[in-house]
């Protein structure tokens, strides 16, 4: 399902393949959390940008409109008019951002909706089933995003529990195969351990053991430093399996994408070009601009004119954005994360080339370069 093409230094160039069709690595995977990017965006414009990935969350479906009424329309696939590779996210994570609102336990998680209040319990086992009638290509297990700071020893009972789950999801998805809608469904794991090295060492080991179909590093980005977590991909990548594609979950910024493929990362998802984008912060190869500044009252260029997004392309002035963002205009936000989600496709694209090629030192001094002087 995976095969490792070439690599420079730790970067790595692969293939994956999925029930719905290949997927080349390094790649970012576009986030459709309720099934549609924020910012109006359909499938349709995903591939207009090359999108190679969807990313949709198990937890934000189940509570609407319900992976039940989803599989009896067929599935995530059609339901969204997406016909590419799909992953879907346990869950865990949105849990986790409900501190206040859910209570964890050996059999799962109780916690209440954020749409409407009502008390909401999800097992391992619940996780899986939902993603199974979702009929994603990547299913991911169902785990603890751990807070940081953590005690360490929270942090070890809580990897404990995740890897019992883990086995709980492995199980339940072998159950699910015969009647899954998509029965080439692969479950990932994933690495928790906060900022402990050897915790985070200690649970890639044991997982790996389970000899699943890809790994991801979950539990970063919520607030460690960049520092911390690059010293956390560097140790745990040498622990995991070299036939397998590794997916650092929820990162990041244009420089953590290429840090990260340097430390032996081939996937990433992560809202910051959509939600950027959303607030008028627009990325270009020189650094992010915010298009609600007055200089840009008047400007006449497109946002990068480098760039070959539908956006840049047509062109859009610069001027014209920011005048749909001062009226309040939908199409502002739709233009401008267009244009961001193109750039972080197209970004992966260039660095899956350069190691192809042998470039991909060069190209990663110049480009972070530009992105740590950061904005124009």
């Amino acid at each position: 399902m995976f095969k490792l093409l070439t690599k420079q230094g730790r970067a790595r160039r692969g293939v994956l393949t999925t029930p719905h069709g290949t997927v080349d690595t390094p790649v970012f995977m576009n986030v459709a959390t309720q099934a549609a990017v924020k910012g109006a965006l359909s499938a349709n414009d995903l591939t207009s940008i090359n999108c190679q990935v969807a990313l949709a969350n198990t937890y934000h479906l189940h509570v609407r409109p319900g992976d039940e009424l989803i599989r009896a329309l067929d599935g995530l696939h059609k339901f969204m008019g997406w016909d590419a590779p799909l992953l879907t996210d346990s869950g865990g994570f949105q849990i986790f951002s409900l501190a206040s609102r859910r209570t964890i336990s050996e059999d799962g998680v109780v916690f209440q909706s954020h749409v409407d209040g009502r008390r909401i319990f999800m097992s391992p086992e619940d996780s899986v089933r939902i993603q199974s009638n979702l009929g994603s290509d990547i299913a991911m297990a169902f785990d603890e995003c751990i807070p940081i700071p953590s005690s360490r020893e929270y942090v070890l009972e809580s990897c404990n529990r995740t890897t019992r789950w883990l086995i709980r999801c492995h199980d339940e998805l072998a159950r699910q195969q015969e009647s899954a809608i998509n029965q080439g469904q692969m479950l990932f794991g994933i690495n928790q351990g906060a900022v402990f090295n050897d915790i985070r060492i200690a649970h890639m080991r044991r997982i790996a053991e389970l000899e699943l179909p890809g790994y991801a590093i979950g539990g970063l980005a919520v607030g460690e430093t960049a520092t911390e977590m690059y010293d956390i991909v560097e140790t745990v990548e040498e622990h995991m399996p070299q036939d397998r594609p590794r997916y650092l979950m929820g990162v990041g910024t244009p420089l953590n994408l290429i840090e990260a493929v340097a430390r032996g990362i081939d996937m990433f998802d992560c809202v910051m070009p959509a939600r950027n984008g959303r607030h008028g912060r627009l990325f270009t190869k020189w650094g992010s601009i915010n298009i609600l500044n007055e200089k840009f009252k008047d400007d006449p260029r497109p946002i990068d004119e480098e760039c070959n997004c539908p956006v840049c392309a047509k062109p859009f002035a610069r001027a014209y954005i920011r005048h749909l963002f001062k009226s309040g205009e939908m199409l502002a936000m739709r233009l401008a994360v267009l244009h961001n989600l193109h750039f972080y496709n197209d970004l992966m694209r260039k660095i899956r080339d350069s190691i192809d090629n042998g470039s991909f030192e060069e190209l990663r001094a110049n480009l972070s370069c530009n992105f740590v002087q950061g904005q124009v």
